[in-house]
């Protein structure tokens, strides 16, 4: 009766949506516009690099890891300090989005991770890693930096603490149901072998995944030179913003037409270098791995990891495109400048309008800097900063869609809740203090 009601829903949404949406208003036509625009652009950046290996890691995470190996670092009876710092550590590791995050979420929770660790890397992977460290102290200020770290950090531990205790029944019965599932047949490998296998694919990850800073030297056909950040890529046009004189990123975002583009070249840096060879790199890790299955793997065992990754796939990538879909449509529909001007002060309405937004906002690795200085420009204050970048990155359309789907709604709705609630409540402070 429930998924029925779901169903019901669904259609129902659909039905108001067409029957009232005034397709003939230009504001709506581009909206829609946007929304396949970006749901073009994270199809062509993310998809490949970096959902589908994600995928392929929460396939082998249910396929070859041993539940009694989760259960022990991230089950519910492990040592608090231990489950939760390896939760909050890997997700750091792995530098994934919102949606990337995703997958192997799902793998560890299905294998019987306890909700309060497996809520500390759901928002850990997206919310805070090196790159985001060092970005955010060199492009908003140190204050701003440090106070992302602590906070993220903190944030890890507290969200999975309260996860755990709020639902700490519900978790009880669905371990003990993890519990009756029959034990997997031993493993043919030894534990080095599982551990090279696993670091192999992560390693494909994170290289496939490496960020790009975007900030790029654009020559024009008409011999002008540009300065930018570029905000999204597709097909035929660019969206940038514009650097100026002082070294600032103008708030506005421009689109530069393919056909007008003679080249454009990445501002050298160390994550640049990196990010010129990262599929020679990842190519690498994805030899080893292929060599692994190899000579460690049988063919049924293989088959079993497909089958898996396949299950996934189809659970999560309808949710994350259509997700991706409505963010951009409503994205259109919002402008920054219209979130800039509600998020102007260090007051209690505009810090939870920003982490409302940055909740609802669908964030790649690292662009969450740049547009949080646009924001800044145009006159956002710093308390609302912070928080955005606390609860944004971390959180979006799409991948709360899926995280309904995974874990239910009453707990997506508690996480999310956190989130927003404990971001708003930093900002509060670091707007009060800066």
């Amino acid at each position: 009766m429930k998924k029925e009601v779901k169903v019901f829903l669904w259609l129902a949404g659909i039905f108001v949506f067409f029957y009232f949406v005034p397709f003939s208003d230009p504001k709506i036509s581009a909206a829609i516009a946007e929304a396949f625009r970006l749901l073009q652009w994270y199809v062509r950046e993310h998809t490949l690099a970096c959902v589908v290996p994600a995928m392929f890691i929460a396939g082998a995470i249910s396929t070859f890891l041993s539940q009694a190996s989760v259960m022990r670092y991230l089950g519910p009876k492990s040592p608090r300090f231990l489950a939760y710092t390896v939760g909050a550590v890997a997700g750091c590791i792995l530098a994934v989005c919102s949606c990337s995050v995703l997958p192997m979420f799902a793998g560890i929770y299905a294998m019987g991770a306890g909700l309060g660790p497996g809520s500390a890397f759901l928002y850990s992977g997206p919310a805070i890693n090196v790159m985001a460290i060092f970005l955010s102290a060199s492009v908003l200020g140190y204050d701003i930096g440090v106070a992302r770290v602590i906070g993220s950090i903190g944030f890890a531990y507290a969200i999975g603490l309260l996860m755990a205790f709020i639902f700490r029944h519900a978790e009880q019965k669905r371990i003990d149901a993890v519990m009756q599932m029959p034990p997997p047949p031993a493993s043919r490998r030894n534990l080095g072998q599982t551990v090279l296998y696993f670091a192999a694919m992560v390693l494909f990850l994170v290289f496939s995944d490496w960020a790009n800073t975007n900030d790029v030297t654009i020559a024009l056909k008409d011999g002008t030179t540009l300065s930018a950040n570029v905000r999204t890529k597709m097909v035929d046009t660019m969206d940038v913003q514009l650097y100026g004189a002082d070294g600032k990123l103008a708030p506005e975002v421009k689109r530069l037409p393919m056909a007008d583009i003679a080249s454009v070249q990445p501002v050298p840096s160390f994550t640049m270098s990196i990010h010129g060879v990262k599929w020679y790199l990842a190519g690498a890790m994805g030899i080893a791995v292929l060599l692994m299955l190899w000579r460690w793997f049988s063919r049924e065992e293989i088959k079993d990891w497909m089958v898996a990754t396949w299950d996934f796939g189809k659970m999560i990538v309808p949710l994350l495109f259509g997700g991706v879909f409505v963010t951009g449509f409503i994205s259109a529909l919002v402008p920054e400048k219209l979130v800039a001007g509600a998020v102007g002060d260090n007051g209690v309405v505009s810090t939870f309008v920003a982490s409302f937004v940055g909740m609802c906002w669908y964030f790649a690795t690292l662009t969450e800097i740049p547009i949080v200085q646009a924001l800044m420009n145009l006159g956002m204050a710093k308390g609302p900063a912070l928080a955005l970048l606390l609860a944004g990155p971390a959180l979006s359309i799409p991948s709360i869609l899926v995280l309904i789907k995974i874990m239910g709604t009453k707990k997506t709705l508690v996480f999310c809740a956190l989130a927003v609630v404990m971001s708003t409540a930093v900002g509060l402070v670091f707007g009060a203090i800066f």
